[in-house]
């Protein structure tokens, strides 16, 4: 027997008893660097809310308990790798019932206002522009008291939850919660002149509203310096009780990238989603060139040179959310920038 015969053999019996010899694993003799398993892509407006035009007449909250529609990447069956991001339609008096499950959430306002968000009991508004947590195991129901429809982008950490398969569910004994507390209880609980009895005793931020007012005039305050040499003025939203990450898997951050602003090359090991509240503009993402403008979104896999571009005389704003702070905790950030 030849010793290619032989090896062949030895690996065919090391396979019967569900083993496996590390000389079949690859070469690792050699450089290498991350490679995502999805490429970039983009999702239109127009294809996204025709879709929930189409599902809010098809389908009632009795028929699923959430009227979602997500982003699914050619290849992959969620969004990224990490995370998943899709939009929710509400009509005007519906509720969505209330449950919690292991994953976190967050709801960014679209389009549309008027409705709330219940989260452990407490009730937040949500007008156009506003993000709404609902953390890990929280219990939270939607409904719309307005007149009109309402339209949010859903971002999950499902990808990881399922990776890790620890997924809980439950659904609340009636179909929405009681509201126990005040109106912007956590705005004052959790303000920067706050009671002695708030403390950081969760890995878990507690549920908050971001209110779209008082980002936008964060923005038209910062407007004028210089940001990000790779972003342009980026705002984070951070745990109102320790200044970390919105939640500890995922980040949400605004963007603003002036008229006439072109952003610097660089690349990083966290994958990135972008949706377009305000405005249009490009991103080069490798070879790649995407055009979007207000309600397209899009995503930026790990470890892909990209850079924007606003050609507009007005400023473009994107809602971006990443999973930075699961790889902050691993020590697997990395990040490089282009010097030409």
């Amino acid at each position: 027997m030849s010793s290619a015969d032989a090896l062949a053999e030895f690996n065919r019996q090391l396979a019967d008893k569900h083993l496996l010899g590390f000389w079949n694993a690859g070469n690792i003799a050699e450089t290498y660097e991350p490679k995502a398993s999805y490429d970039p892509h983009i999702w239109r407006w127009q294809d996204v809310h025709d879709g929930l035009i189409k599902a809010g007449e098809l389908l009632t909250l009795e028929q699923t308990a959430r009227r979602f529609i997500g982003f699914h990447t050619p290849n992959k069956f969620r969004t990224t790798h990490t995370l998943a991001m899709g939009v929710q339609l509400v009509k005007p008096g519906e509720v969505a019932e209330a449950h919690r499950h292991t994953m976190g959430a967050i709801r960014f306002v679209i389009r549309g206002g008027g409705a709330q968000t219940t989260v452990n009991g407490e009730a937040f508004p949500m007008q156009c522009g506003d993000l709404v947590t609902t953390p890990n195991r929280t219990w939270h129901d939607h409904y719309n008291g307005s007149a009109e429809p309402i339209i949010w982008i859903d971002g999950t950490d499902l990808p990881m939850v399922k990776f890790f398969e620890i997924s809980f569910g439950d659904m609340y004994p009636t179909l929405q919660q009681e509201v126990t507390k005040p109106r912007d209880y956590s705005a004052y609980e959790l303000g920067p002149a706050r009671p002695d009895w708030v403390r950081n005793e969760s890995v878990q931020p507690p549920p908050y509203r971001y209110r779209w007012e008082d980002t936008e005039k964060a923005l038209a305050a910062l407007g004028e310096r210089p940001g990000d040499p790779h972003d342009g003025i980026v705002l984070r939203y951070i745990n109102p009780l320790t200044g970390g990450p919105t939640l500890p898997t995922l980040s949400c951050e605004i963007h603003m990238l002036r008229a006439g602003e072109r952003t610097k090359s660089h690349r990083h090991t966290s994958s990135m989603i972008y949706h377009a509240f305000r405005g249009s503009g490009v991103t080069v993402i490798g070879d790649q060139t995407f055009e979007w403008s207000e309600g397209d979104s899009f995503t930026i896999p790990q470890w892909q040179w990209h850079q924007h571009t606003n050609h507009s005389k007005d400023a473009a704003v994107l809602f971006v959310m990443n999973d930075k702070p699961v790889l902050d905790a691993l020590g697997f950030y990395r990040e490089e920038t282009q010097t030409k």
